[in-house]
């Protein structure tokens, strides 16, 4: 059998890719009684005798999927923002932060749109910048108006799998087109990516970007916690996780428990407020889903 990379699905179709093209296979009928569906950026092997009549046979262990959008085995998410139109939001970047954080997906946060800041509005973003690249977090800060700046991110995307999120209107279309110019031709009208009701392309396609492929996809449909357990969130902030082995007692919640290492280091300013609220906030939410 042949070896190859999922690199679209479509209408029943899965399009593996290997060294000797593209083959477009179907999955086996064993897979449906399973309940297992091929994603794309899954490792397979499959059998064809032509580029049209193929099937796939088996699918390699993943290391990690996501189901809103169908991809697997990704290796890096690219977060972009805006610093205005839509504002900033510390918000929904911690919610994308935390679904990331839950697959094994390493983040990387783009805020665009730096042309449209006022001054104290660029500080401000830069100060939120420093506080995230201090927990480990790559960010960059760009303008789509000035090329030279979007050529900051070049080098993230060889040999990795990535997918793009973020809000509406945040010039993610601009940002893919300037990676890959042949995007547009190839999806269509992509003006407002990912803005749902816009996008073309409902199917999930890898693209070449950079020597590396990206996942030209309507992004994350949902940002709920379905699936993970309120246990864990603590371990999807870094700067808690690193303080937790300090906590008073095994299980700590980091709420009201004397001994907390984190809450000590979010009194003295160790820890962003804002990262600890939003803890607070989406620890509740995951407690009363699993309430109900």
């Amino acid at each position: 059998m042949r070896e190859g990379l999922i690199i679209k699905a479509l209408s029943g179709f899965y399009y593996v890719k290997n060294e000797d093209g593209v083959f477009q296979c179907r999955g086996r009928g064993l897979f449906r009684k399973q309940k297992i569906s091929p994603l794309v950026g899954d490792r397979v092997e499959f059998d064809a005798d032509n580029d049209k009549e193929g099937y796939v046979q088996e699918i390699k262990e993943r290391k990690n999927e996501l189901v809103r959008p169908s991809v697997a085995n990704i290796d890096q998410g690219i977060l972009v923002f805006s610093a205005v139109e839509p504002v900033f939001s510390t918000m929904l970047l911690d919610r994308f932060l935390v679904h990331l954080e839950a697959h094994d997906i390493e983040p990387v946060i783009v805020v665009t749109k730096k042309d449209l800041a006022s001054p104290a509005e660029q500080e401000n973003i830069e100060t939120f910048a420093d506080m995230y690249r201090d927990i480990g977090y790559p960010v960059y800060f760009l303008s789509v108006q000035a090329p030279e700046s979007l050529e900051q991110i070049s080098h993230l995307f060889a040999d990795k799998l990535s997918i793009f999120a973020g809000q509406s209107g945040v010039g993610k279309s601009t940002l893919l087109n300037y990676l890959n110019p042949k995007l547009q031709l190839e999806t269509g009208v992509i003006s407002d990516h990912l803005k749902r009701g816009k996008h073309t392309t409902r199917h999930v396609e890898l693209v070449e970007v950079f020597d590396g492929l990206v996942a030209d996809t309507p992004g994350f449909s949902s940002l709920e916690f379905t699936g993970l357990l309120k246990e864990n969130v603590d371990i999807y902030f870094p700067e808690m996780a690193e303080r937790m082995p300090d906590c008073k007692f095994r299980g700590c919640t980091h709420v009201k428990e004397p001994g907390c290492a984190v809450t000590a280091a979010w009194k003295e300013g160790a820890i962003a407020d804002h990262r600890y609220q939003h803890y607070l906030q989406f620890y509740k939410e995951i407690s009363d889903i699993r309430r109900y």
